[in-house]
C-alpha cells in the first residue's frame, strides 16, 4: 500500500467513526421542511465550479429545495474531498451529488449513503461504482476527440504534440486524455504524441510542465490542456517560453481562456454547459428522492469555440461566468 493510500485509509476510518458517533442527531439543513441536496465538487476555485454551483442554486430555488455546495481548494486534494463527502453523508441529506476526484477513495462513503437510503448522483465524471443512480456529465471522450480534430487540422496532420492533463484518477481526466489520444492515433498518423504529463489542474504546475516539455522538444508543434487550470497553464507556459508559434487547444471556458483565444494565444477550446450540469444534478437528485427511475447518464452537451464563433449567442450562453 502506498503512503498516499495509507493516509486515505486512515482518514476514512477516522471519518467513519466520527460519522457513526454523530448520526443520532442530524444537522441536516432546512430541518426537514425542504428537500436538502448536499453537493461535493472536485474543486471550488475555478470559474467552472462556480458556474455549476450557480446552476444548482437556480434549480434549487425554483424547485423549493436547499443545497450545500463545497469542494477542495485544488483538484489534487483527495483527502479533503473524502472528509467533505463523509461530512455530507453524515448530515443525512435527501440526496448527494458527487464529482469524485478518486472513485476508490470515496467508495466507502457511497456504500454508507446507500445503507442510509441517500441516493447518489454522480456529476462531471463518472464514479467507478454501481451506487450512483445516474451520472450528469459532458461526453468527455467525444469532446476531447473534437479538440484533437481541430488541432490536427491546424497542424496539417503532422508534428509533435504534447498533452497536459489534470488527472489520471478521475473519470473526466481519463476520458479527456483517452478521447484526445485515441482520435489522434486513429485519424492523424502523422501526429507524434509525447507521453502525457499531469499537472493536477494547477495552473502554475501545468505552466512549468509546459515549459519543460517545450525545452525538451524544440520541434513541438501543438499542445492540449484537459481542463481550465491545465489550459491556462499551457497558455502561460507557451507565452513564457517565447514560442508563440506553438498551437494549443484546451478544455473549459474561463475568462482567461476566452481572452487568450481572442488574442490568438490559443487556437480554441471545448466549453461545457456548467449551468446545465448544476441544474440537472439537482433535478436528478429530487427525482431520485421521489423514487423515480433515472437514465444511466444525463448528457449535458459541449461546444467547440474559437475566435471565429466566440461571440455567437449560442456559445456566449454556455461560457463560464
Amino acid at each position: 500500500m502506498t503512503m498516499r493510500s495509507r493516509r486515505i485509509a486512515a482518514l476514512l476510518v477516522a471519518a467513519l467513526m466520527s460519522t457513526l458517533s454523530g448520526c443520532a442527531a442530524s444537522d441536516k439543513p432546512g430541518d426537514g421542511e425542504k428537500p436538502y441536496v448536499a453537493i461535493v465538487s472536485k474543486g471550488f476555485q475555478q470559474q467552472f465550479w462556480q458556474s455549476v454551483k450557480k446552476g444548482a442554486q437556480q434549480e434549487a430555488r425554483e424547485r423549493g429545495a436547499e443545497i450545500s455546495f463545497q469542494g477542495p481548494a485544488t483538484e489534487s486534494d483527495v483527502e479533503t474531498q473524502v472528509t467533505q463527502v463523509t461530512n455530507a453523508v453524515g448530515k443525512r441529506p435527501d440526496a448527494l451529488g458527487l464529482a469524485a476526484l478518486d472513485s476508490r477513495a470515496t467508495e466507502p462513503m457511497l456504500r454508507k449513503a446507500k445503507r442510509d437510503n441517500v441516493p447518489v448522483i454522480a456529476f462531471d465524471s463518472g464514479v467507478d461504482s454501481a451506487i450512483p443512480r445516474t451520472t450528469v456529465a459532458t461526453d468527455n471522450r467525444a469532446a476531447a476527440a473534437e479538440a484533437a480534430r481541430h488541432l490536427a487540422k491546424a497542424l496539417g496532420g503532422k508534428g509533435k504534440v504534447a498533452v497536459v492533463a489534470h488527472s489520471q484518477t478521475s473519470g473526466s481526466g481519463i476520458d479527456r486524455r483517452d478521447g484526445f489520444v485515441g482520435w489522434m492515433s486513429k485519424h492523424a498518423p502523422g501526429i507524434k504524441l509525447l507521453p502525457v504529463q499531469y499537472g493536477g489542474g494547477d495552473q502554475t504546475k501545468s505552466a512549468d510542465i509546459t515549459k519543460a516539455v517545450i525545452t525538451a522538444n524544440p520541434d513541438l508543434k501543438g499542445i492540449y490542456g484537459t481542463n481550465e487550470g491545465s489550459a491556462m497553464g499551457v497558455i502561460q507556459g507557451v507565452r513564457e517560453s517565447g514560442r508563440q508559434h506553438i498551437k494549443s487547444v484546451g478544455f473549459d471556458s474561463g475568462k482567461g481562456q476566452i481572452d487568450a483565444i481572442r488574442k490568438g494565444e490559443m487556437l480554441g477550446a471545448i466549453t461545457q454547459d456548467p449551468l446545465a450540469i448544476g441544474r440537472k444534478v439537482v433535478d436528478a437528485a429530487l427525482k431520485a428522492k421521489r423514487g423515480e427511475k433515472l437514465p444511466k447518464t444525463i448528457n449535458t452537451g459541449y461546444y467547440w469555440y474559437d475566435r471565429h464563433n466566440v461571440d455567437d449567442p449560442k456559445i456566449q450562453s454556455v461560457l463560464y461566468r
